[in-house]
């Protein structure tokens, strides 16, 4: 493994290979934290300078096995590069549980169907059923790309992971906030943050990717939004054009001719200024970890997320009768088999889904305009400034 010395006054990662005790190789690489891009570098460049010695058999090298935290640090380089942040963020977590059950040094190829169930039925103890089957699934994910990209991976050992059947789960039916906690919450918004509650409750949209829409995603003409997600299995990026309803085209349209930052691509920038915020101020959104909790208190409603707004749509979708494929569509989930899982999970049974249309715009049109004789004086009222 990489070690950290010092050279030149500066504590840097240096690569190194031992064969019998015995150091053969060395390189030195840049400072930084452990599982950091230098550490990476370096961590690489011992699996390709060993790989290398084999070939050119300057030296009896003997097979070494990887241990956890090598392993680790090879898959979870991929995992980076390769998904999005949350799926990188539940994978570290569970590689620093295995590395801290079994150790840090424990070999790969040591690792058994019994150790393997050893430490997730730790994880099911102390965590729940649901938390060991989501270890297990990233660690077979883990096993098989080691098998598949790292030479000195056991080719020969079946995946223990794999081996340990799924541990039974008590899943609870996801929260989803009444529609009219949903619309108590809505009205306390103003300016960009009503546009935001409106593109989320239309196009059903995760908010990161409402971080990421750019004014090019917004096709006016046409009246469709592009959102962009890396969920594919490459870790390409995934694009697709939804509608945009009259009411979401109306508030999109008017923020276009409000927007403080005329020169900003992104539709949505943070525009508060307060001390945690103030280096943020102009830019697109990172987080937003304590907006609706602040929301939600003001509102005298239960606490929920922006993702549960994602939920709120789709529970309307079903409650109007859609079918599973247009909720699939709107969700833009690859499989319908993922929508059904996913209305279960939300205690909804989609075999009851019958047909209907336009849901958003008719509760929304009905909830904003039936205030007064005059319709536009509540629109007006939801685009004013904050």
């Amino acid at each position: 493994m990489p070690a950290l010395c010092n050279r030149r006054d500066t504590l840097r990662w240096k690569g190194i290979v031992k064969i019998d005790g015995k150091q053969v190789s060395s390189k030195w690489f840049g400072p930084g934290k452990k599982g950091g891009p230098e550490y990476k570098k370096a961590l690489v460049w011992e699996m390709e300078e060993r790989e290398k010695l084999e070939k050119e058999q300057a030296l009896p090298i003997p097979t070494v096995s990887l241990t956890v935290m090598e392993w680790a640090n090879a898959y979870l380089g991929e995992v980076q590069r390769k998904r999005a942040k949350a799926t990188y963020d539940e994978a570290r977590a569970v590689y620093k549980n295995l590395a801290q059950n079994l150790g840090a040094d424990f070999p790969i190829a040591e690792i058994n169907a019994a150790t393997a169930l050893q430490h997730l039925n730790l994880q099911h103890d102390n965590r729940s059923g649901n938390a060991a089957n989501k270890d297990r699934k990233n660690l077979m994910k883990g096993w098989k790309w080691g098998k598949t990209y790292l030479s000195s991976f056991p080719k020969d050992i079946p995946n223990p992971f794999q081996e340990v059947e799924r541990f039974s789960e008590d899943r609870q039916p996801r929260y989803i906030p009444p529609e009219e906690d949903f619309w108590k919450v809505y009205k306390l918004t103003s300016g960009q943050d009503k546009v935001i509650m409106t593109a989320l409750l239309h196009l059903a949209a995760r908010k990161g990717e409402l971080w990421r829409l750019t004014w090019s995603d917004v096709d006016f003409s046409n009246n469709q939004v592009r959102l962009a997600t890396r969920k594919t299995r490459d870790g390409s990026w995934e694009y697709s054009w939804l509608p945009m309803t009259k009411t979401l085209r109306e508030a999109v349209l008017w923020w276009w001719n409000e927007r403080p930052f005329k020169d900003s691509e992104y539709v949505f920038v943070c525009l508060e200024k307060t001390p945690f915020c103030e280096q943020y101020y102009g830019k697109p959104f990172q987080k937003r970890t304590q907006y609706m909790r602040r929301l939600c208190k003001k509102a005298g409603v239960k606490r929920f997320g922006f993702h549960a707004i994602r939920h709120l749509s789709a529970r309307m979708l079903y409650e109007a009768g859609e079918t599973v494929m247009n909720i699939q569509a709107i969700l833009r989930h690859a499989s319908p088999n993922t929508t059904e899982r996913y209305l279960r999970r939300l205690g909804l049974d989609p075999n009851k889904l019958k047909s209907a249309v336009n849901v958003f715009e008719d509760r929304q049109r009905k909830d904003e305009l039936s205030l007064g004789p005059q319709k536009r004086k509540a629109f007006e009222a939801m685009t004013s400034k904050a």
